[in-house]
Protein backbone atom coordinates (compact mmCIF):
# COMPACT_ATOMS: atom_id res chain seq x y z
CA UNK A 1 0.00 0.00 0.00
CA UNK A 2 2.50 2.68 -1.12
CA UNK A 3 -0.09 5.48 -1.29
CA UNK A 4 -1.77 4.73 2.06
CA UNK A 5 -1.75 7.42 4.72
CA UNK A 6 -1.09 6.31 8.28
CA UNK A 7 -2.00 8.16 11.45
CA UNK A 8 -0.28 7.91 14.81
CA UNK A 9 -0.87 4.71 16.73
CA UNK A 10 -3.99 5.06 18.89
CA UNK A 11 -4.90 2.13 21.14
CA UNK A 12 -8.21 3.76 22.06
CA UNK A 13 -9.38 3.83 18.44
CA UNK A 14 -7.94 0.39 17.66
CA UNK A 15 -9.91 -1.21 20.50
CA UNK A 16 -12.99 0.88 19.58
CA UNK A 17 -13.16 2.36 23.06
CA UNK A 18 -13.86 5.83 21.67
CA UNK A 19 -17.34 4.47 20.83
CA UNK A 20 -17.81 3.73 24.54
CA UNK A 21 -16.69 7.11 25.84
CA UNK A 22 -13.42 5.73 27.21
CA UNK A 23 -9.76 6.47 26.64
CA UNK A 24 -6.84 4.11 27.29
CA UNK A 25 -4.31 5.27 29.87
CA UNK A 26 -2.22 2.11 30.23
CA UNK A 27 -1.85 -1.52 29.20
CA UNK A 28 -0.58 -4.78 30.59
CA UNK A 29 -0.11 -7.81 28.33
CA UNK A 30 0.20 -11.34 29.75
CA UNK A 31 0.09 -14.79 28.14
CA UNK A 32 -3.45 -15.14 29.49
CA UNK A 33 -4.76 -11.91 27.99
CA UNK A 34 -4.51 -8.14 27.74
CA UNK A 35 -5.59 -5.64 30.40
CA UNK A 36 -6.31 -2.04 29.40
CA UNK A 37 -6.55 0.68 32.00
CA UNK A 38 -9.13 3.28 30.97
CA UNK A 39 -10.87 6.37 32.20
CA UNK A 40 -14.16 8.02 31.28
CA UNK A 41 -13.74 10.98 28.95
CA UNK A 42 -16.66 13.09 30.26
CA UNK A 43 -15.99 14.62 33.70
CA UNK A 44 -19.63 14.44 34.94
CA UNK A 45 -18.98 16.65 37.99
CA UNK A 46 -22.41 18.26 38.36
CA UNK A 47 -24.70 17.09 41.15
CA UNK A 48 -27.70 15.04 40.08
CA UNK A 49 -29.80 16.35 43.00
CA UNK A 50 -29.24 20.07 43.32
CA UNK A 51 -27.27 20.82 40.15
CA UNK A 52 -24.27 22.31 41.90
CA UNK A 53 -20.72 21.43 40.95
CA UNK A 54 -18.99 18.74 42.95
CA UNK A 55 -15.44 18.22 44.09
CA UNK A 56 -13.37 15.12 43.37
CA UNK A 57 -13.42 12.75 46.34
CA UNK A 58 -11.68 9.51 45.33
CA UNK A 59 -11.47 6.91 42.56
CA UNK A 60 -13.04 3.47 42.16
CA UNK A 61 -12.40 0.82 39.52
CA UNK A 62 -14.68 -1.43 37.52
CA UNK A 63 -13.59 -4.43 35.45
CA UNK A 64 -15.30 -5.29 32.16
CA UNK A 65 -14.73 -8.06 29.64
CA UNK A 66 -14.14 -6.49 26.22
CA UNK A 67 -14.20 -7.93 22.72
CA UNK A 68 -11.12 -10.10 22.11
CA UNK A 69 -8.44 -9.20 19.60
CA UNK A 70 -6.93 -12.22 17.92
CA UNK A 71 -7.16 -15.13 20.34
CA UNK A 72 -6.37 -13.02 23.39
CA UNK A 73 -9.11 -12.04 25.89
CA UNK A 74 -9.22 -8.33 26.66
CA UNK A 75 -10.20 -6.88 30.03
CA UNK A 76 -10.95 -3.23 30.73
CA UNK A 77 -10.09 -1.72 34.12
CA UNK A 78 -12.10 1.50 34.14
CA UNK A 79 -11.15 4.10 36.75
CA UNK A 80 -14.16 6.16 37.79
CA UNK A 81 -13.83 9.38 39.70
CA UNK A 82 -16.27 9.98 42.57
CA UNK A 83 -17.51 13.46 43.43
CA UNK A 84 -19.12 15.10 46.47
CA UNK A 85 -21.51 18.02 46.06
CA UNK A 86 -20.31 21.14 47.90
CA UNK A 87 -23.91 22.14 48.66
CA UNK A 88 -25.96 19.04 49.55
CA UNK A 89 -23.15 16.56 50.20
CA UNK A 90 -24.45 14.01 47.66
CA UNK A 91 -21.79 11.56 46.43
CA UNK A 92 -21.84 10.05 42.94
CA UNK A 93 -19.50 8.48 40.44
CA UNK A 94 -18.91 9.19 36.79
CA UNK A 95 -21.56 7.93 34.42
CA UNK A 96 -20.32 5.12 32.16
CA UNK A 97 -23.59 3.82 30.72
CA UNK A 98 -22.16 4.42 27.24
CA UNK A 99 -19.58 1.72 27.98
CA UNK A 100 -21.69 -0.87 29.82
CA UNK A 101 -25.02 -1.53 31.46
CA UNK A 102 -25.17 -1.01 35.25
CA UNK A 103 -23.65 -4.00 37.07
CA UNK A 104 -22.82 -5.69 33.76
CA UNK A 105 -19.68 -7.79 33.42
CA UNK A 106 -19.33 -7.18 29.67
CA UNK A 107 -18.81 -3.95 27.79
CA UNK A 108 -21.29 -3.02 25.09
CA UNK A 109 -18.76 -3.89 22.42
CA UNK A 110 -18.23 -7.30 24.05
CA UNK A 111 -21.97 -7.95 24.03
CA UNK A 112 -22.16 -6.97 20.37
CA UNK A 113 -19.19 -9.18 19.52
CA UNK A 114 -20.73 -12.12 21.38
CA UNK A 115 -24.06 -11.67 19.60
CA UNK A 116 -22.36 -11.54 16.20
CA UNK A 117 -20.34 -14.66 17.07
CA UNK A 118 -23.53 -16.58 17.89
CA UNK A 119 -25.66 -15.33 14.99
CA UNK A 120 -23.13 -14.90 12.17
CA UNK A 121 -20.30 -17.31 12.99
CA UNK A 122 -22.55 -19.89 14.75
CA UNK A 123 -20.11 -20.29 17.65
CA UNK A 124 -21.18 -22.04 20.83
CA UNK A 125 -21.71 -20.14 24.07
CA UNK A 126 -18.80 -22.06 25.58
CA UNK A 127 -16.47 -20.80 22.84
CA UNK A 128 -17.68 -17.22 23.31
CA UNK A 129 -17.24 -17.43 27.08
CA UNK A 130 -13.71 -18.72 26.61
CA UNK A 131 -12.83 -15.88 24.23
CA UNK A 132 -14.17 -13.29 26.69
CA UNK A 133 -12.63 -15.00 29.74
CA UNK A 134 -15.94 -15.04 31.61
CA UNK A 135 -18.14 -17.80 33.04
CA UNK A 136 -20.57 -19.65 30.76
CA UNK A 137 -23.60 -18.32 32.64
CA UNK A 138 -22.31 -14.76 32.35
CA UNK A 139 -21.85 -15.06 28.59
CA UNK A 140 -25.17 -16.87 28.07
CA UNK A 141 -27.20 -14.33 30.06
CA UNK A 142 -25.56 -11.41 28.27
CA UNK A 143 -26.09 -12.93 24.81
CA UNK A 144 -29.74 -13.73 25.40
CA UNK A 145 -30.45 -10.32 26.93
CA UNK A 146 -28.73 -8.47 24.08
CA UNK A 147 -30.34 -10.72 21.48
CA UNK A 148 -33.80 -10.07 22.84
CA UNK A 149 -33.22 -6.33 23.11
CA UNK A 150 -31.68 -5.81 19.67
CA UNK A 151 -33.26 -8.54 17.56
CA UNK A 152 -36.00 -10.73 19.02
CA UNK A 153 -38.12 -8.00 20.65
CA UNK A 154 -38.04 -5.85 17.52
CA UNK A 155 -41.65 -5.76 16.24
CA UNK A 156 -40.41 -4.92 12.74
CA UNK A 157 -39.15 -8.48 12.25
CA UNK A 158 -42.76 -9.56 11.55
CA UNK A 159 -43.16 -7.03 8.75
CA UNK A 160 -43.60 -8.20 5.18
CA UNK A 161 -44.77 -11.73 6.03
CA UNK A 162 -47.21 -13.07 3.43
CA UNK A 163 -46.53 -16.82 3.42
CA UNK A 164 -46.37 -18.86 6.62
CA UNK A 165 -45.04 -22.35 7.16
CA UNK A 166 -46.00 -24.33 10.25
CA UNK A 167 -44.63 -27.66 11.43
CA UNK A 168 -43.75 -29.57 14.57
CA UNK A 169 -40.24 -29.91 15.97
CA UNK A 170 -38.83 -32.25 18.63
CA UNK A 171 -36.69 -30.11 20.91
CA UNK A 172 -35.49 -32.80 23.28
CA UNK A 173 -35.28 -36.58 23.24
CA UNK A 174 -36.14 -37.53 26.81
CA UNK A 175 -38.66 -39.91 28.31
CA UNK A 176 -40.40 -37.35 30.50
CA UNK A 177 -41.95 -34.00 29.65
CA UNK A 178 -43.33 -32.44 26.49
CA UNK A 179 -40.90 -33.04 23.65
CA UNK A 180 -42.50 -31.10 20.81
CA UNK A 181 -42.90 -27.46 19.86
CA UNK A 182 -44.65 -25.78 16.94
CA UNK A 183 -42.37 -23.78 14.66
CA UNK A 184 -43.71 -20.89 12.57
CA UNK A 185 -41.63 -19.99 9.51
CA UNK A 186 -41.67 -17.03 7.14
CA UNK A 187 -41.63 -18.51 3.63
CA UNK A 188 -42.21 -15.23 1.82
CA UNK A 189 -38.57 -14.83 0.64
CA UNK A 190 -38.61 -18.38 -0.74
CA UNK A 191 -41.76 -17.87 -2.77
CA UNK A 192 -40.62 -14.49 -4.08
CA UNK A 193 -37.07 -15.72 -4.74
CA UNK A 194 -35.47 -12.97 -2.65
CA UNK A 195 -33.85 -15.05 0.08
CA UNK A 196 -34.19 -18.02 2.38
CA UNK A 197 -36.79 -18.94 4.97
CA UNK A 198 -36.47 -17.57 8.49
CA UNK A 199 -37.81 -18.63 11.86
CA UNK A 200 -40.54 -16.34 13.19
CA UNK A 201 -41.38 -18.03 16.47
CA UNK A 202 -41.66 -21.28 18.40
CA UNK A 203 -44.59 -22.28 20.62
CA UNK A 204 -44.59 -25.01 23.25
CA UNK A 205 -46.76 -27.96 22.20
CA UNK A 206 -48.10 -29.11 18.83
CA UNK A 207 -51.86 -28.68 18.91
CA UNK A 208 -54.53 -26.62 17.21
CA UNK A 209 -54.90 -24.56 20.37
CA UNK A 210 -51.22 -23.57 20.43
CA UNK A 211 -51.17 -22.38 16.81
CA UNK A 212 -54.55 -20.67 17.11
CA UNK A 213 -53.45 -18.80 20.25
CA UNK A 214 -50.28 -17.62 18.54
CA UNK A 215 -52.19 -16.35 15.52
CA UNK A 216 -54.78 -14.62 17.71
CA UNK A 217 -52.01 -12.73 19.48
CA UNK A 218 -50.85 -11.14 16.22
CA UNK A 219 -52.31 -7.78 15.15
CA UNK A 220 -55.41 -7.90 12.98
CA UNK A 221 -53.70 -5.95 10.20
CA UNK A 222 -50.82 -8.44 10.16
CA UNK A 223 -53.16 -11.43 9.91
CA UNK A 224 -55.00 -9.84 7.00
CA UNK A 225 -51.75 -9.72 5.02
CA UNK A 226 -51.18 -13.49 5.22
CA UNK A 227 -51.99 -15.02 1.85
CA UNK A 228 -50.85 -18.63 2.18
CA UNK A 229 -50.14 -21.13 4.98
CA UNK A 230 -48.04 -24.17 4.10
CA UNK A 231 -48.48 -27.15 6.41
CA UNK A 232 -48.36 -30.92 6.70
CA UNK A 233 -51.36 -33.25 6.96
CA UNK A 234 -52.19 -32.40 10.57
CA UNK A 235 -55.79 -31.13 10.55
CA UNK A 236 -55.25 -29.10 13.75
CA UNK A 237 -53.02 -26.62 11.93
CA UNK A 238 -55.51 -26.37 9.07
CA UNK A 239 -58.44 -25.70 11.41
CA UNK A 240 -56.53 -23.07 13.39
CA UNK A 241 -55.50 -21.29 10.18
CA UNK A 242 -59.05 -21.38 8.83
CA UNK A 243 -60.44 -19.83 12.02
CA UNK A 244 -57.83 -17.10 12.52
CA UNK A 245 -56.82 -16.47 8.88
CA UNK A 246 -60.07 -16.82 6.95
CA UNK A 247 -58.67 -15.11 3.84
CA UNK A 248 -55.49 -17.19 3.73
CA UNK A 249 -55.18 -20.29 1.56
CA UNK A 250 -54.03 -23.55 3.16
CA UNK A 251 -51.53 -25.53 1.08
CA UNK A 252 -50.42 -29.07 1.87
CA UNK A 253 -46.91 -28.70 0.56
CA UNK A 254 -45.07 -31.16 -1.73
CA UNK A 255 -42.50 -32.05 0.90
CA UNK A 256 -45.06 -33.64 3.21
CA UNK A 257 -47.11 -35.17 0.39
CA UNK A 258 -44.03 -36.93 -0.97
CA UNK A 259 -42.99 -37.92 2.53
CA UNK A 260 -46.40 -39.50 3.17
CA UNK A 261 -46.05 -41.49 -0.05
CA UNK A 262 -42.51 -42.49 0.87
CA UNK A 263 -43.67 -43.69 4.29
CA UNK A 264 -46.36 -45.78 2.60
CA UNK A 265 -43.72 -47.45 0.38
CA UNK A 266 -41.48 -48.05 3.37
CA UNK A 267 -44.24 -49.59 5.48
CA UNK A 268 -45.31 -51.79 2.57
CA UNK A 269 -41.72 -52.97 2.18
CA UNK A 270 -41.48 -53.76 5.89
CA UNK A 271 -44.78 -55.70 5.86
CA UNK A 272 -43.77 -57.76 2.83
CA UNK A 273 -40.34 -58.36 4.37
CA UNK A 274 -41.92 -59.74 7.53
CA UNK A 275 -44.44 -61.83 5.62
CA UNK A 276 -41.91 -63.43 3.24
CA UNK A 277 -38.92 -63.93 5.57
CA UNK A 278 -40.48 -63.98 9.03
CA UNK A 279 -38.05 -61.38 10.37
CA UNK A 280 -37.10 -57.75 10.08
CA UNK A 281 -34.74 -56.59 7.38
CA UNK A 282 -31.17 -57.84 7.54
CA UNK A 283 -28.10 -56.87 5.60
CA UNK A 284 -28.41 -59.54 2.93
CA UNK A 285 -32.16 -59.28 2.38
CA UNK A 286 -33.03 -57.84 -1.07
CA UNK A 287 -35.86 -55.65 0.25
CA UNK A 288 -33.71 -54.24 3.03
CA UNK A 289 -30.82 -53.52 0.67
CA UNK A 290 -33.16 -51.61 -1.65
CA UNK A 291 -34.83 -49.51 1.07
CA UNK A 292 -33.15 -46.25 -0.01
CA UNK A 293 -33.25 -47.04 -3.72
CA UNK A 294 -37.03 -47.44 -3.53
CA UNK A 295 -37.31 -43.81 -2.38
CA UNK A 296 -35.11 -42.42 -5.16
CA UNK A 297 -36.74 -40.74 -8.14
CA UNK A 298 -36.81 -42.96 -11.23
CA UNK A 299 -35.03 -40.30 -13.31
CA UNK A 300 -32.21 -40.14 -10.76
CA UNK A 301 -31.44 -43.86 -10.56
CA UNK A 302 -27.97 -45.01 -11.49
CA UNK A 303 -27.48 -48.08 -13.65
CA UNK A 304 -26.62 -50.12 -10.56
CA UNK A 305 -29.75 -48.98 -8.72
CA UNK A 306 -31.97 -49.62 -11.73
CA UNK A 307 -30.57 -53.14 -12.06
CA UNK A 308 -31.17 -53.74 -8.34
CA UNK A 309 -34.83 -52.76 -8.63
CA UNK A 310 -35.29 -54.84 -11.79
CA UNK A 311 -33.95 -57.89 -9.96
CA UNK A 312 -36.11 -57.11 -6.93
CA UNK A 313 -39.35 -56.84 -8.91
CA UNK A 314 -38.78 -60.15 -10.75
CA UNK A 315 -39.80 -61.94 -7.57
CA UNK A 316 -43.58 -62.44 -7.54
CA UNK A 317 -43.61 -62.02 -3.75
CA UNK A 318 -42.57 -58.39 -4.18
CA UNK A 319 -45.44 -57.36 -6.46
CA UNK A 320 -47.09 -55.24 -3.77
CA UNK A 321 -43.87 -53.33 -3.20
CA UNK A 322 -43.60 -52.75 -6.95
CA UNK A 323 -47.16 -51.41 -7.05
CA UNK A 324 -46.53 -49.04 -4.12
CA UNK A 325 -43.25 -47.92 -5.70
CA UNK A 326 -45.01 -47.18 -9.00
CA UNK A 327 -47.59 -44.95 -7.29
CA UNK A 328 -44.82 -43.14 -5.40
CA UNK A 329 -42.93 -42.48 -8.65
CA UNK A 330 -46.06 -41.16 -10.37
CA UNK A 331 -46.65 -38.75 -7.50
CA UNK A 332 -43.04 -37.52 -7.54
CA UNK A 333 -43.08 -37.10 -11.30
CA UNK A 334 -46.23 -34.95 -11.10
CA UNK A 335 -44.39 -32.43 -8.94
CA UNK A 336 -41.32 -32.43 -11.20
CA UNK A 337 -43.18 -31.51 -14.37
CA UNK A 338 -42.33 -27.94 -15.38
CA UNK A 339 -45.80 -27.27 -16.76
CA UNK A 340 -47.87 -26.60 -13.62
CA UNK A 341 -51.19 -27.28 -15.34
CA UNK A 342 -49.94 -30.67 -16.51
CA UNK A 343 -48.49 -31.39 -13.07
CA UNK A 344 -51.82 -30.58 -11.44
CA UNK A 345 -53.63 -32.86 -13.88
CA UNK A 346 -51.19 -35.73 -13.28
CA UNK A 347 -51.34 -35.43 -9.49
CA UNK A 348 -55.13 -35.25 -9.50
CA UNK A 349 -55.15 -38.43 -11.59
CA UNK A 350 -52.87 -40.21 -9.12
CA UNK A 351 -55.04 -39.22 -6.16
CA UNK A 352 -58.24 -40.29 -7.94
CA UNK A 353 -56.76 -43.64 -8.96
CA UNK A 354 -55.59 -44.62 -5.47
CA UNK A 355 -58.72 -43.24 -3.80
CA UNK A 356 -61.06 -45.06 -6.19
CA UNK A 357 -59.70 -48.45 -5.35
CA UNK A 358 -56.47 -50.42 -4.99
CA UNK A 359 -55.92 -54.14 -4.42
CA UNK A 360 -57.13 -55.15 -0.94
CA UNK A 361 -53.66 -56.15 0.21
CA UNK A 362 -52.16 -52.67 -0.29
CA UNK A 363 -53.37 -51.27 3.03
CA UNK A 364 -50.65 -48.60 3.09
CA UNK A 365 -51.67 -47.18 -0.29
CA UNK A 366 -55.34 -47.33 0.71
CA UNK A 367 -54.58 -45.20 3.77
CA UNK A 368 -52.51 -42.80 1.65
CA UNK A 369 -55.34 -42.43 -0.85
CA UNK A 370 -57.84 -41.69 1.91
CA UNK A 371 -55.57 -38.99 3.39
CA UNK A 372 -54.87 -37.30 0.06
CA UNK A 373 -58.52 -37.44 -0.99
CA UNK A 374 -59.57 -35.65 2.21
CA UNK A 375 -57.00 -32.90 1.56
CA UNK A 376 -57.06 -32.94 -2.25
CA UNK A 377 -57.94 -29.25 -2.50
CA UNK A 378 -55.02 -28.25 -0.26
CA UNK A 379 -52.66 -30.56 -2.17
CA UNK A 380 -53.57 -29.21 -5.61
CA UNK A 381 -53.40 -25.56 -4.51
CA UNK A 382 -49.62 -25.84 -4.63
CA UNK A 383 -49.69 -25.67 -8.43
CA UNK A 384 -51.45 -22.30 -8.25
CA UNK A 385 -48.84 -21.03 -5.75
CA UNK A 386 -45.45 -22.48 -6.76
CA UNK A 387 -42.69 -22.03 -4.24
CA UNK A 388 -45.02 -22.61 -1.28
CA UNK A 389 -43.34 -25.57 0.35
CA UNK A 390 -42.43 -26.64 3.86
CA UNK A 391 -39.14 -28.01 2.55
CA UNK A 392 -37.31 -24.90 3.85
CA UNK A 393 -39.07 -25.46 7.18
CA UNK A 394 -37.55 -28.93 7.36
CA UNK A 395 -34.18 -27.44 6.44
CA UNK A 396 -34.48 -25.07 9.40
CA UNK A 397 -35.34 -28.04 11.59
CA UNK A 398 -32.00 -29.52 10.55
CA UNK A 399 -30.20 -26.35 11.61
CA UNK A 400 -31.95 -26.46 14.97
CA UNK A 401 -30.91 -30.09 15.41
CA UNK A 402 -27.32 -29.03 14.81
CA UNK A 403 -27.70 -26.23 17.35
CA UNK A 404 -28.98 -28.64 19.96
CA UNK A 405 -26.13 -31.02 19.25
CA UNK A 406 -23.45 -28.34 19.55
CA UNK A 407 -24.95 -27.25 22.89
CA UNK A 408 -25.16 -30.90 24.07
CA UNK A 409 -28.88 -30.48 24.62
CA UNK A 410 -31.11 -27.94 26.34
CA UNK A 411 -33.13 -28.17 29.55
CA UNK A 412 -34.78 -24.74 29.49
CA UNK A 413 -37.32 -24.30 26.70
CA UNK A 414 -37.28 -20.50 26.99
CA UNK A 415 -33.52 -20.43 26.44
CA UNK A 416 -33.87 -22.92 23.58
CA UNK A 417 -36.46 -20.78 21.79
CA UNK A 418 -34.28 -17.67 22.17
CA UNK A 419 -31.20 -19.49 20.85
CA UNK A 420 -33.19 -20.91 17.92
CA UNK A 421 -34.43 -17.46 16.98
CA UNK A 422 -30.87 -16.13 17.05
CA UNK A 423 -29.69 -19.10 14.99
CA UNK A 424 -32.41 -19.18 12.34
CA UNK A 425 -34.29 -15.89 12.67
CA UNK A 426 -32.64 -14.30 9.64
CA UNK A 427 -30.77 -11.68 11.67
CA UNK A 428 -27.41 -11.94 9.89
CA UNK A 429 -28.05 -9.06 7.45
CA UNK A 430 -29.20 -6.91 10.35
CA UNK A 431 -25.94 -7.42 12.23
CA UNK A 432 -23.81 -7.35 9.06
CA UNK A 433 -25.61 -5.58 6.20
CA UNK A 434 -22.88 -6.60 3.75
CA UNK A 435 -23.66 -10.33 4.11
CA UNK A 436 -26.86 -12.20 3.29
Amino acid sequence: MPNATFAAADLTSFCRLDQLGLVVTGQRVTPQGAVLECRVVVADDWCRRCGCQGRPRDTVTRELAHEPFGRRPTTLVVRLRRYRCVECGHVWRQDMTAAAEPRARLSRRAMRWALEAIVCQHLSVARVAEALAVAWDTANDAILAEGRRVLIDDPARFDGVKVLGVDEHCWRHTRAGDKFVTVIIDLTPVREGTGSARLLDMVAGRSKKMFKTWLAARPHVWRNRIETVAMDGFTGFKTAAAEELPDAVAVMDPFHVVRLAGEAVDKCRQRVQQATTGHRGRRGDPLYRARRTLLTGADLLTDKQAARLETLFRDAEHVQVEAAWGIYQRLVQAYRVKDKKLGRHLLAGVIDSIAAGVPPGLVEITKLGRTLKNRVADVLRYFDRPGTSNGPTEALNGRLEHLRGSALGFRNLTHYIARCLLEAGGFRPQLHPQIG
